[in-house]
């Protein structure tokens, strides 16, 4: 293979993995709409206590996590900013099957829950804390203004 030939294979590999990368990267921690039509009960997660009232941030994790400590921050503020919201945090390091249930592939990965149980939105990756407080509010049917 001549010179030339071999520069212009690296070049294309890496623009092919740039724009790969970049891609990968915009749909990190983007609020995804969902419609499940199951329910996620306490149970199904291996919690003893009940759900939010209005709504759950469902945040699955795992011990080697480094983007967990700073999401479950984020998801506690979410929640105690609002009435009947909670933030259950699920430690799947040791529960693989919750993680294929839930088709859970990275951490964090946090679940929005209605009153219901019924998940509204999914986020892979750390959350985008602005679009993730507007979606929470579309769910609870309020504007959410902070003090």
């Amino acid at each position: 293979m001549s010179p030339l030939a071999a520069a212009a294979v690296v070049v294309a590999l890496v623009a092919a993995t740039t724009l790969l990368g970049v891609l990968w990267r915009s749909r990190q921690g983007r609020v995804r709409t969902t419609v499940h039509p199951a329910l996620v009960r306490p149970s199904d997660v291996g919690v003893d206590g009940g759900f939010g009232e209005r709504a759950t941030l469902l945040q699955f994790s795992t011990e080697f996590c480094a983007y967990c400590p700073a999401t479950r921050r984020v998801l506690g503020g979410l929640a105690g900013e609002r009435d009947g919201v909670e933030h259950v945090d699920i430690d799947l390091t040791n529960a693989p099957a919750v993680a294929k249930r839930f088709n859970v592939l990275q951490t964090p990965t946090t679940l929005v829950l209605d009153g219901a149980g019924a998940i509204r939105a999914r986020i892979g990756g750390a959350p985008r804390p602005r679009e993730l407080a507007e979606r929470l509010d579309q769910i609870l049917g309020e504007t959410h203004v902070a003090a």
